[in-house]
């Protein structure tokens, strides 16, 4: 909050947590100059971020930053991105501050491109063609310009366009796949995202999701890919992603079962049966996109 007054003194902060157990809540009421927004229960990322973009002071701009990322730079980059395109989004370091390649930005997921990530190709063989264009590892990170989707830890974007576009969709629960959503609403409706590398974060990572249980960590991700998928792709590329994660489970839970025994086979047996049984279901009358 510190970081933000100073870098640019005409804006407001708003902190959305998520019924959180450590002394978040105390710490910022203790600091002010924000406003809080303290949920009883998890709510989840998309809530949380509509909450405080709810709640914030009415102006042109809004800046999402998650809670392990903090802001290196001022924000004026991205305000004018933001200003011309809709959505910017700026460049994300870890804690030795290089660069986040391969998940700063990415392009939209594809049928292919998701079944080399669920069935573990692009561990095996990152270098992959399907890889590099997927996590934009073909191109010069140190250069702007538009992308199709960044990350969703620190994206800035114009008011007006979030609430053209009813902010994120809270069926992604309790994280993933929101943002990319999002982005993919936006650029149906007209607008762009820019990237600009003057803008820069430190992110960590992790922090939130990693409290989740194996099972239910694996179920949100899994489901909320199937959703993404169901809703941007066309019935059979829904569906053979379907049998990619339906194999892509199944391949776990046998390479699981040393470790977590019937752990494993519950897990990943239900994910792949979850798969399978939206892959059969009545396809939805209405489709946002073709892939």
């Amino acid at each position: 909050m510190e970081a933000l007054s100073k870098m640019a003194p005409h804006v407001s902060t708003v902190v959305v947590d998520n019924a959180s157990s450590d002394r978040t809540v105390d710490l910022v009421r203790a600091r002010g100059g924000a406003k809080l927004i303290a949920n009883e229960q998890n709510r989840g990322f998309a809530a949380a971020v509509n909450q405080g973009t709810s709640e914030a002071d009415r102006g042109d701009f809004i800046l999402v930053l998650n809670p392990d990322t903090e802001l290196l730079t001022a924000i004026e980059p991205l305000v004018e991105s933001a200003g011309r395109d809709g959505l910017a989004a700026g460049r994300l370091l870890d804690t030795a501050g290089n660069t986040q390649a391969g998940f700063t930005i990415r392009r939209f997921p594809t049928p292919l491109s998701l079944a080399f990530e669920l069935l573990g190709l692009n561990r095996l063989w990152p270098s992959n063609r399907v890889n590099r264009e997927y996590r934009y590892l073909d191109r010069d990170l140190n250069q702007p310009g538009p992308v199709e989707q960044p990350a969703g830890a620190f994206l800035m974007f114009r008011q007006d366009v979030w609430e053209k576009l009813t902010g994120f969709d809270e069926q992604f629960y309790p994280v993933w796949f929101e943002d990319v959503d999002f982005c993919k609403k936006l650029q149906e409706a007209g607008y762009r995202v820019f990237y600009n590398p003057e803008g820069v974060a430190k992110h960590t990572g992790g922090h939130s999701v990693g409290s989740l249980g194996l099972e239910i960590r694996e179920l949100y991700w899994y489901g909320s890919l199937l959703e993404y998928a169901d809703r941007h792709f066309s019935r059979p590329a829904f569906r053979t992603t379907c049998v990619a994660v339906a194999v892509a489970a199944t391949l776990r839970a046998v390479k699981g079962l040393p470790h977590f025994k019937s752990k494993a086979l519950e897990v990943y047996g239900g994910i792949a049966g979850l798969a399978l049984r939206r892959a059969l279901r009545p396809w939805r009358s209405t489709r946002v996109s073709v892939i």
